[in-house]
């Protein structure tokens, strides 16, 4: 793990977390569970993952007149084996929209994705880091007694990602983007000012199959499910 990049997304994620002066509705989570990853054609393996996220309403709509909320947050995730699973960082903002007990958010999110060496007949193939835009569309609802229990989903198409060098003289070439995706669901309850959740998510990646991407090495698919707890602020 780069320790400076991780420290400078933790610094964010609390700055997020301590300003609820300047916005009307913030979250800030941890999220505990298990991942699996699976590379071309290599076994799927499981791990502990642990899950950082934090959320803020910059600027709260005006009820009276409708509009838009602005919202900005980050999401942090490590699993305990580095060798076989993926590191992410991500920052992301953009527009929210509120109906009754239903919120809409489009967000726009810059993630860092760190994915690991691959292991084929006790050889190393060293995979570059990958930077990733992604709009995915979020989806909450308030529901039950007291308007406490809540769903929430969240989906993207993925795109070209951007290569970035892992550091290593020898990695892979970076391969040509087929295509890829990712859903995310949760079901949780808030309990006055905390909350408890648990979350499933699902992340594929495809390439092309030519030189550049040698045994479909960087072609990827993890699943996590995790459950947490968080305050609402």
């Amino acid at each position: 793990m780069m320790r400076g990049k991780t420290q400078g997304v933790l610094v964010c994620l609390v700055i997020l977390a301590g300003v609820p002066a300047y916005c009307q509705r913030g979250t800030f989570g941890i999220d505990v569970g298990q991942s699996s990853d699976k590379f071309g054609s290599l076994p799927a393996v499981s791990g502990l993952v642990v899950g950082i996220d934090g959320e803020i309403t910059v600027l709260k709509a005006n009820k009276k007149e409708g509009g838009a909320s602005i919202v900005a947050g980050g999401e942090i995730r490590l699993p305990s084996d580095t060798g076989n699973h993926a590191k992410e960082f991500a920052i992301f903002g953009g527009p929210g929209f509120q109906y009754r007990n239903l919120s809409i958010e489009v967000h726009a999110q810059i993630r860092k994705i760190y994915l690991p060496a691959g292991n084929v007949d006790n050889q190393f193939f060293v995979r570059n880091k990958m930077e990733v835009l992604e709009i995915p569309l979020v989806l909450r609802y308030r529901f039950g007694p007291g308007k406490k229990l809540f769903v929430e989903a969240q989906g993207a198409p993925e795109f070209s990602p951007r290569w970035r060098s892992a550091g290593s003289l020898s990695p892979l070439p970076n391969p040509d983007f087929d295509h890829g995706y990712f859903v995310r669901g949760g079901l949780g309850y808030i309990f006055g000012r905390w909350y408890a959740k648990g979350t499933y998510e699902s992340r594929y990646f495809k390439f092309n199959a030519n030189q550049f991407n040698p045994n479909n090495l960087y072609n990827w698919r993890t699943n996590a499910i995790t459950g947490g707890a968080g305050f609402v602020f």
